[in-house]
């Protein structure tokens, strides 16, 4: 049962520089191309967590040309929290212990952090290219419903620009409903580098969305997902999943964490399943 609250991806909006002029817009796409010219390096895992997050924070903070309200600037914010504070758990290379490895390589690794409580990160490689994996994650974000049995539906109720949105998620029963019903409101921002997709969310009030009857509102985050092709097969994606959830309501925490490990597993084998299936061909 579980969300795939985290399962989170887009591709960076370049909007802004449409509306700049002169110097600021030359200064601007300067900028922009020697970004794009570092992310084609071949970095280690924290250089290009650095790299995205210095990239990320610059095009945010000097470039940004604030042609929103205060209330949408506030969920980009709430996103871009999201992805640095994931970005930084990511970086973190010690005390992760192994909860699952899968035959066929597929591991759940997790942590306990002071300010969060105990994380998951899956690592898996998927036989697609980047490209697919982003497609079927965000644009048709709205079908998992119809692939993962452990999500319920996943709606989007707002878009903010074309890096931010704002889900409500259903997570399907359990088996013998040992975990009730819960939903999730969330904000996601997607940035996508060179050859790296961050797609990051975590739990936000949404007026328009209050708790709905029958459902736990539960809460996620700081959560990603990391999205890059495989060194020397670029036909293949490695796939880094971080995942925290406070689940809320009476519930052991053998069984929350064996339910979690377990989200990150099936979502891997249900996500290959999907990207297997033959595409349609349209006339």
């Amino acid at each position: 049962m579980l969300p795939a609250t985290s399962q989170l991806c887009a591709a960076i909006s370049y909007r802004h520089l449409r509306h700049m002029t002169g110097l600021r817009r030359q200064a601007a796409v300067a900028i922009s191309q020697e970004l794009s010219r570092l992310a084609c390096r071949s970095p280690g895992p924290s250089t290009w967590i650095h790299q995205v997050r210095r990239r990320s924070s610059l095009l945010s903070s000097r470039l940004e040309e604030k042609p929103f309200s205060e209330m949408e600037m506030s969920y980009i914010k709430q996103g871009e929290e999201a992805l640095q504070k994931s970005l930084r758990i990511l970086e973190d290379q010690d005390d992760w212990k192994t909860e699952t490895v899968a035959g066929n390589g597929d591991k759940v690794l997790s942590k306990v952090l002071p300010d969060v409580g105990k994380v998951f990160r899956l690592e898996v490689v998927v036989a697609q290219p980047l490209d697919t994996v982003y497609r079927e994650l965000v644009d048709n974000m709205e079908q998992m419903g119809d692939w993962n049995p452990n999500v319920k539906e996943v709606r989007i109720l707002e878009k903010i620009g074309k890096d931010t949105v704002i889900t409500h998620e259903k997570a399907a029963a359990t088996p013998g409903n040992i975990v009730g019903p819960r939903d999730f409101v969330s904000v996601r921002c997607s940035k996508r580098r060179g050859s790296t997709c961050v797609l990051a969310g975590m739990s936000t009030t949404y007026g328009p969305m209050p708790e709905q009857e029958g459902f736990i509102r539960a809460e996620n985050g700081p959560t990603c997902m990391v999205l890059r092709p495989l060194p020397g097969s670029p036909s293949q994606t490695r796939l880094t999943w971080l995942l925290s959830i406070d689940l809320k309501g009476w519930l052991p925490k053998t069984i929350i964490n064996q339910v979690l490990s377990q989200t990150q597993v099936d979502f891997a084998k249900h996500l290959r399943q999907r990207l297997a299936r033959p595409v349609p061909v349209t006339c």
